[in-house]
């Protein structure tokens, strides 16, 4: 799930073959000489007929990886979530979700829109987490004044924070204990696996599906899988079929996906020693605050004056960030450590 964010040097005119420091997002990852010899090679074949063996052998490969009996290839995460969404869900349900989930604030009101899912929006606090109470209390008693609640969806990462493993299971089997589903937002779900230590069916244990994006720190340039129950993943298909996500020879972009989870899981680890090591560098400023990233995702809070002027001092050294609300910085794998170097030294010497 992609978010945009007013950009340094987006304004730049772009000269071919120039290569540009960009720390937008882990969305803009170019697929390496491997991922494309992959798809280049990758047999194909209509897989809204079910037959194209390299979706297939993603699907099943995703899994067997997080331990679930299905999953379904789509275009985005932002689909994932939605089919998700449709098929836990009927019309005058209510899904359970935090204030700044993607889910809930940056799909353009998917579930509602398209599938008359009502949300019910509750406080992230600053973990990312929701309050156990919170959710308890927002689980709606059966009446018919009330919309009726039948999911709880979480995300993790969050903002790039880790979502904790005793807050995750306690959260989840509250919700199953009131009867409710569970469904995780997992664009960065392998990051949360990475820093932690635990293996990627550890990291979603308590969710009946997941949504995994493969198109940011993975590094495929498209794609997402939904993971759950083979009957959600039915009727998953159907949801995907109906929002226009029936592909054909799709084997060409599932390759990619299946290329990313199979080698570039644990390489994450590279992309959060370098968001842990920038953040240092750029706290010995001192003219600014700079969160500690758990993982790839950094945030600076910025003089207000300073925010153009740095903007165009960035843009000038051909590096791009997310400039609003705060200065956002993510490291992925197109990015090395003299890159950062680079980014510190204009930062640094800007604030001078």
């Amino acid at each position: 799930m992609s978010t945009s964010y007013p950009t340094a040097g987006a304004s730049a005119q772009a000269v071919p073959g120039e290569r540009w420091i960009d720390l937008r997002s882990d969305t803009v990852t170019q697929p390496s000489a491997a991922m494309r010899d992959a798809m280049y090679a990758a047999p194909v074949g209509d897989d809204v007929y079910g037959d194209d063996p390299t979706v297939n052998a993603l699907q099943d490969y995703a899994a067997a990886q997080f331990g679930y009996e299905a999953a379904l290839f789509a275009a985005s995460g932002t689909q994932t979530n939605l089919i998700a969404l449709l098929a836990h869900c009927g019309r005058g349900d209510e899904y359970i979700v935090g204030q700044e989930a993607h889910t809930y604030k940056y799909e353009g009101g998917g579930a509602a829109v398209l599938g008359s899912i009502q949300p019910q929006p509750l406080l992230n606090r600053a973990d990312g987490s929701i309050a156990l109470e919170d959710i308890e209390a927002a689980i709606k008693p059966r009446d018919v004044h009330f919309a009726r609640s039948k999911l709880l969806a979480l995300e993790n990462t969050i903002g790039g924070r880790v979502l904790p493993r005793d807050y995750v299971a306690r959260a989840t089997t509250l919700a199953h204990d009131r009867g409710l589903n569970t469904h995780l937002d997992g664009a960065r779900i392998c990051n949360a696996a990475v820093k932690q230590g635990i293996s990627l069916r550890e990291a979603v244990q308590g969710f009946d599906s997941v949504s995994v994006c493969l198109s940011k720190g993975l590094g495929a340039p498209v794609g997402s899988v939904l993971c759950g129950s083979k009957e959600l993943i039915e009727d998953a298909k159907r949801w995907r079929k109906m929002v226009g996500g029936g592909m054909r020879q799709a084997g060409v972009i599932a390759a990619a996906g299946l290329y990313a989870l199979q080698n570039n899981v644990q390489r994450l680890a590279e992309d959060h020693d370098n968001a842990a090591w920038l953040a240092a560098e750029l706290a010995k400023t001192g003219a600014i605050q700079v969160s500690q990233p758990q993982t790839n995702i950094l945030f600076v809070t910025l003089p207000r004056e300073a925010g153009e002027g740095l903007n165009k001092a960035l843009a000038a050294e051909r590096i791009r960030v997310s400039m609003a609300p705060t200065l956002r910085i993510v490291t992925h794998l197109d990015v090395n450590r003299q890159d950062l170097q680079r980014v510190a030294a204009v930062i640094t010497e800007y604030f001078k």
